[in-house]
């Protein structure tokens, strides 16, 4: 499958996650399959985008809050390395990217640097 579905899918599974939604109740509010969720998020199905506004509506999602998160735009060479701490992160789960979040912390406001 192609990478612009697979990060389509880490996105699905990402916002379903933070919203504390199981596949089946994401599936329900989007009024689509349940099996149809899971396939997406393992890029194994391409969806349309009336089905993808479908699933955003029902993450209380802009289909623009959803690619920029999916594919965030970086006009500039300095929001490379940003763009690539993004792609890392993406599909990690809420309490590793908090994790993260804290070294940051630490080493932003460590005087020695």
């Amino acid at each position: 499958m192609s990478d612009l579905m697979k990060m389509v899918g880490e996105g699905i599974r990402h916002f379903r996650k933070l919203r504390g939604l199981s596949q089946e109740e994401l599936a329900n509010k989007a009024e689509i399959h349940e099996t149809y969720i899971g396939k997406l998020e393992r890029a194994e199905k391409v969806c349309s985008v009336v089905v993808l506004a479908k699933i955003t509506k029902a993450l209380n999602l802009s289909m623009v809050e959803f690619f920029n998160y999916v594919q965030p735009v970086s006009g500039e060479k300095s929001e490379s390395t940003l763009a690539e701490i993004v792609d890392r992160l993406r599909g990690k789960s809420e309490n590793e990217q908090k994790r993260v979040l804290k070294v940051i912390d630490v080493m932003l406001d460590d005087p020695l640097n």
